[in-house]
């Protein structure tokens, strides 16, 4: 089975954006780095000719990292979602029970994820344990520290 890439439009929409500007822009930037490298010489001594190639290998990659996320992105419309449950789109306030302290989160998909900014992704192991789960419940989210269990105090739609 193909991993899918659950996604919100904006972030779909940012993504093909970024490809075209690989494909093109980009592209045509390190095609010249490369053409201006080779003019200095022999190429077995020529740190500009490597550094270019190292440069274009990182855009290969990343276009095909990013052809194959469009390819398989699941485009996740958060009016769809269940009211009262935590699923992709919504924002969880959870208090750690035994430190008592709360913090919301909101939950993504994994390409959408920044947890600096409490924006978790719905395949990480906080999130895979709040997913579907309702207000008042209490979860058990396996953290490098050990287990920590967490109330749902809240869940909202943006």
């Amino acid at each position: 089975m193909k991993k899918e890439f659950k996604m919100s439009q904006s972030r779909f929409d940012e993504l093909e954006k970024e490809l075209n500007y690989l494909k093109t822009t980009r592209s045509d930037e390190v095609a010249e780095m490369i053409k201006v490298a080779r003019g200095f010489g022999d190429l077995s001594e020529n740190s500009e000719y490597d550094e270019a190639k190292n440069e274009q290998g990182k855009l290969y990659s990343r276009i095909g990292e990013l052809e194959n996320i469009l390819l398989h992105a699941v485009i996740i419309e958060e009016g769809d979602m269940p009211a009262g449950q935590v699923t992709i789109g919504a924002t969880v306030t959870v208090t750690a029970v035994k430190a008592g302290m709360s913090r919301s989160f909101k939950i993504v998909g994994s390409q959408e994820a920044d947890a600096m900014h409490g924006i978790i992704s719905e395949d990480s192991p906080f999130g895979k344990a709040l997913m579907n789960r309702k207000e008042g419940e209490t979860v058990i989210v396996n953290a490098p520290a050990g287990e920590i269990e967490y109330r749902i105090d809240k869940i909202e739609r943006s």
